[in-house]
């Protein structure tokens, strides 16, 4: 399959964008734990550690947000080259005319 020469930043935005996900998911879940770990050894401070995990989670998405953001714009604007629309729409269009033959 041919990308015309975008290959690379089609690649490397799937590979960004999968890695701030994956690295946001880990974040969230490794806070979600300790949360819960801090309101079983102290009960009464539930709602104050409950507030707080969720500022931080949606902190931490938002920068998983931004990481995608960027994944994309170096997809887009790939090598300094802007691609037009019927540029990207051969690329969109390749895979699914590949799976018809």
């Amino acid at each position: 399959m041919d990308f015309g020469g975008f290959g690379w930043a089609f690649g490397a935005a799937g590979i960004g964008a999968g890695l701030a996900a994956i690295g946001a998911g880990i974040g969230i879940g490794r806070l979600a734990g300790q949360a819960m770990e801090g309101i079983a050894r102290q009960p009464e401070s539930t709602g104050d550690i409950r507030g707080l995990t969720i500022v931080t989670a949606a902190f931490i998405e938002g920068v998983a947000l931004f990481a995608v953001v960027v994944c994309l714009l170096a997809m887009i604007f790939a090598g300094g080259k802007i691609p037009s629309g019927d540029q990207s729409l051969e690329v969109m269009k390749a895979p699914f005319e590949k799976a018809k033959e």
